[in-house]
């Protein structure tokens, strides 16, 4: 049967799908947001250094990675939705628990849990998205990206007023918990799209496996300087002494804030310019803007303008990735599995590694490992363009906007 024109009521469901999806990807961005400032309550509830707290990235990171892994393959053999309310459910459980564990041991697994939960909704919400919208998916997929950035600018608020009203993170995480559950309803008698498999530069043609690991590659060093310095930043502005605890929660904040007006204004840029050039920017933004931090370390003034320009420019580089690929493989949930390994990949080992060198050397490390990974990054992005620039020409991109 012909498809000629989309029936009202599947531009409904469209709709309900995608405000959906919204909504997981807020509540990832509140969830994930989260651990930063509130390291150094959880280091004291377990009675842990910093060096050992920081493996809760590990962990976190690790079960995202397993989070990925297992997704693509579950999004494309089952519904959707039914596996997005299980994981967001999960996530609430998590949450609520968290603040009441006094052993890292034990907290670790719970890290582990919630990590493997977003991966698995990140996966999930990128993929069904994708496959909603198909070709004129770019859009959309900044705006979900954009209400990620939502979701960690509010986090940080929530964290500073809890800590403000009764100097403690379990009341912060109990009401990030019950903010998962109303987004868990939304999806339980929604339908989901069915799977399918979307883009590329021609219908059926392999994607080039080479492609598909430096995205993979590039998304791993990127996500690492984006939550080294999201996680980060709240200790090292503490441990330098630019400012008290609730402040520093609040510059965390803006640096989510920031990002969030970076998505949202990459939603009308990913419509006018090519994926490349929004790469190339905003890589060397995000270096000058780690180059005042580095510059002038001890002035809080060089701390608000760096972070502020560290969310700013970062902020469009995962979505513009990602519609990058789409022009050149066909997107399903296995491909768009690998790009979140890679992911949470550099999620686990960056922050980590920040961990101890701030521990060994002192909280200055944090933005020359952070200068590194992003110098990688420009190595991977141009070998990654490089790579996925066309061989003969293309009169026309699944993804060409």
């Amino acid at each position: 049967m012909a498809n000629k024109t989309a029936h009202p009521a599947d531009r409904g469901l469209k709709k309900r799908q995608t405000i959906g999806y919204f909504a997981a990807f807020a509540i990832l961005g509140v969830v994930i947001a989260s651990l930063g400032p509130t390291l150094p309550g959880l280091a004291a509830h377990t009675g842990s250094e910093i060096d050992e707290i920081s493996f809760l990235f590990v962990a976190r990171s690790f079960g995202t990675l397993l989070g990925a892994l297992l997704a693509g393959r579950l999004f494309d053999r089952r519904p959707g939705h039914p596996i997005l309310v299980a994981t967001l459910l999960l996530i609430a459980l998590m949450l609520f628990l968290a603040p009441l564990l006094p052993w890292l041991g034990v907290l670790a697994l719970v890290l582990l849990l919630l990590g493997l939960s977003e991966g698995t909704v990140d996966v999930g919400t990128n993929t069904l998205l994708v496959w909603v919208h198909s070709a004129k998916v770019g859009p959309f997929m900044s705006g979900l990206h954009f209400f990620f950035g939502a979701g960690a600018f509010l986090s940080p608020i929530i964290v500073a007023e809890a800590l403000r009203r009764t100097g403690d993170i379990t009341l912060a995480y109990w009401t990030l918990a019950l903010l998962v559950l109303p987004v868990a309803l939304w999806f339980l008698r929604l339908p989901g799209p069915a799977a399918r498999s979307v883009g590329g530069d021609e219908e059926g043609g392999a994607n080039d496996p080479w492609l598909v690991v430096l995205v993979g590659l590039f998304l791993a060093v990127y996500v690492g300087a984006e939550v080294g310095f999201g996680g980060w930043i709240f200790s090292y502005t503490v441990a330098l002494e630019l400012a008290p605890e609730a402040t520093a929660a609040y510059l965390t904040s803006a640096f989510w804030g920031a990002f969030t007006v970076g998505r949202l204004l990459s939603i009308p840029l990913a419509a006018q310019w090519r994926p490349r050039t929004i790469l190339i920017m905003d890589l060397g933004g995000a270096l000058l803007s780690l180059a005042v931090l580095l510059l002038w370390p001890q002035s809080l003034v060089a701390a608000w303008v760096g972070t502020l320009g560290m969310g700013v420019t970062l902020a469009a580089i995962f979505p513009t990735t990602l519609s990058l690929a789409g022009q050149r493989m066909a997107i399903n949930g296995r491909v768009t599995s690998w790009f979140f390994v890679g992911a949470s990949l550099g999620a686990m080992t960056i922050p980590w590694l920040i961990g101890q060198l701030f521990a060994a050397t002192g909280p200055r490390m944090t933005m020359v490992a952070i200068l590194v990974d992003l110098l990688v990054a420009v190595v991977v992005c141009a070998l990654l363009l490089w790579r996925s620039a066309p061989r003969t020409p293309v009169p026309q991109l699944m993804f060409r906007r």
